[in-house]
């Protein structure tokens, strides 16, 4: 193998390695946020009856997830229910607005 070829290989092994260490820091700057999402707009898994992203079924559904960026879920300013209790988002699953 030649010196050039072996450069090529080596430049293209390090591009992978670099490539794959930013996507999992992007990964890793998200987190799962219950209870923010509107309906049918939720990532994944809301709850008996659903089976992945699209199928809550109510406005900010607590056992609805999104992804949102870390440290940043508490923050997230929403509407307050219809009781006049603040909503806000959660890193667990609520027991509130669900559906009926």
């Amino acid at each position: 193998m030649s010196n050039t070829a072996k450069s090529l290989v080596i430049a293209t092994a390090v591009a992978a390695a670099v490539s794959g260490a930013a996507t999992t820091a992007s990964a890793q700057a998200k987190e799962k946020c219950y209870g923010v999402s509107l309906a049918g707009q939720n990532d994944c898994a809301a709850g008996p009856g659903t089976t992945c992203a699209g199928t809550s079924t109510v406005d900010y559904q607590g056992n609805a997830w999104t992804l949102v960026d870390a440290g940043t879920c508490a923050d997230i300013e929403l509407p307050a229910q219809a009781d006049g209790t603040p909503r806000q988002g959660s890193l667990e699953e609520q027991d509130r607005d669900l559906p009926a």
